[in-house]
């Protein structure tokens, strides 16, 4: 008789099956709303729909079932599901008591729920406040940037700035997938943003006579890069463009202000909508949180 799978092997099997690898979230998302119109935004799906992710909460469910084998004697899956929400707790009890950060222990949260199949899991504890000011990437020098020569890269910052792709945008982004409209402006077409939804993001005015030369003449099925460097501060460009497409919407207005909250005459609502859309994010807060400001 073998000897029955480690509690890491049952959580790796786990993982495994929630994997849905080219499926769209957004449209699992969609169709959940059809199924069940009652749910509450936000709609949560039970699918993991990329490696990223994949790594992310695979990392951090680990981290949680190790602690629960070496301080619980968790030693089986359906150990640990009896004493779930307790262990829960109690873990980012302790994890917040380490002083880790409201990112990372939301994160950690996220990936316990999402894995565990449970939406309300450990609800009872109380994470930190995430805080603009505590935000400090993209927002001034790190180290990581010292690996990264935007001099060396012309076109690639040059098309992060016009656009304000992600990381993943820019790695995936094909020639024919850049075109002239009939008035001449540039758009760019992301086949699969976030939560796998398309969009099409208007080149900066400024940008699209130094645009074109990077696409013109190149196989329409080739990728616009080849490589895009992991040390590259995507974000950072992707802020300067947000501002930027702000401003050019609204040439009356200046930045939003930043250090309180903001009420409604503080922004221009349309202009913000269209860098929005243009980011690929949903929710207008966070572009006015953590991109215009």
């Amino acid at each position: 008789m073998g000897s029955r799978p480690s509690i890491i092997y049952e959580t790796q099997l786990l993982l495994d099956s929630l994997m849905a690898i080219g499926q769209s979230r957004y449209q699992a998302k969609q169709e959940l709303r059809l199924r069940m119109p009652e749910l509450c935004w936000p709609v949560v799906t039970e699918q993991i729909y990329s490696y990223g992710t994949r790594k992310t909460y695979q990392q951090q469910v680990f981290a949680f079932v190790n602690w629960a084998r070496t301080n619980h004697d968790i030693k089986r899956l359906a150990q640990l599901y009896e004493r779930l929400d307790e262990l829960a707790c109690c873990y980012l009890r302790e994890q917040i008591a380490a002083q880790k950060s409201p990112y990372t222990l939301a994160t950690q949260r996220s990936a316990l729920r999402k894995v565990f199949g449970n939406h309300h899991l450990a609800a009872e504890v109380v994470l930190p406040s995430r805080t603009q000011k505590s935000i400090t990437r993209s927002r001034g020098p790190v180290r990581q940037d010292a690996h990264f020569q935007p001099a060396h890269w012309p076109d690639l910052v040059l098309f992060a700035r016009a656009t304000g792709l992600r990381h993943a945008e820019l790695r995936e982004l094909l020639i024919k997938e850049v075109h002239c409209t009939e008035s001449g402006a540039i758009e760019v077409s992301v086949r699969n943003g976030k939560g796998g939804k398309a969009r099409t993001v208007p080149v900066l005015a400024d940008y699209a006579d130094a645009i074109k030369p990077v696409v013109q003449g190149r196989d329409p099925n080739e990728h616009v890069f080849e490589h895009i460097p992991k040390a590259m501060d995507v974000q950072s460009y992707r802020r300067a463009s947000a501002q930027q497409r702000y401003l050019s919407h609204a040439p009356d207005r200046t930045l939003p202000p930043a250090g309180r909250r903001l009420k409604a005459t503080d922004y221009d609502i349309a202009a913000t909508h269209q860098v929005s859309h243009a980011l690929g994010h949903e929710r207008v807060d966070v572009v006015l949180n953590h991109y215009l400001r």
